[in-house]
């Protein structure tokens, strides 16, 4: 994919960006879901570069979320034919930036609008993947609960939703 098709990039890429002196760098964070069970830990963050802000967290998932991911596909026989969608290696997931809070005193990220459940289920990446705007809008589609979004209204406006309010600047 070409820097021109491309439409997120991981900060480490961008030398000329960092998280301005006002913000929170969670980079190496925990995460917790909404009943506050580990998650992971960001390992990055993913700026749009038209939108000039980080729009992503990029999370390195932690093993038990995977085993338990592995749980939520091992179903009878009789319910159907049901693969698990991630491979192995596949274990970063994004987190959009609007939908955390912080804990900075404890250095932490919350996502109280996603639970355990649905992180076991989505879709996970390989560290270092390219990340494309039909990954973006399964994984948008699984944390809002809103299946009518379609790809014919993915632009940068997108980014303009309260999802991706920039949330790591500290709160006064």
């Amino acid at each position: 994919m070409t820097d021109a098709n491309k439409n997120l990039y991981y900060l480490e890429e961008l030398p000329d960006y960092k998280v301005a002196s006002d913000y929170s760098d969670v980079r190496g964070w925990n995460v917790m879901d909404a009943d506050n069970r580990s998650i992971g830990k960001v390992t990055n963050l993913l700026v749009n570069k038209n939108a000039e802000r980080v729009v992503y967290l990029d999370v390195e998932v932690d093993s038990t979320l995977i085993e338990d991911g592995y749980n939520t596909y091992q179903v009878p026989a009789s319910d159907g034919v049901h693969g698990f969608i991630n491979k192995d290696g596949d274990d970063h997931l994004i987190v959009p930036i609007g939908m955390v809070s912080l804990d900075e005193e404890k250095k932490k990220v919350l996502t109280d609008q996603i639970n355990y459940k649905t992180f076991t289920k989505v879709r996970r990446f390989t560290k270092g993947a390219v990340i494309k705007r039909d990954y973006e809008l399964i994984l948008f589609r699984e944390y809002i609960g809103d299946n009518t979004l379609d790809i014919t209204n993915f632009d940068d406006k997108f980014y303009n939703r309260k999802e991706f309010d920039n949330s790591l600047r500290p709160k006064n």
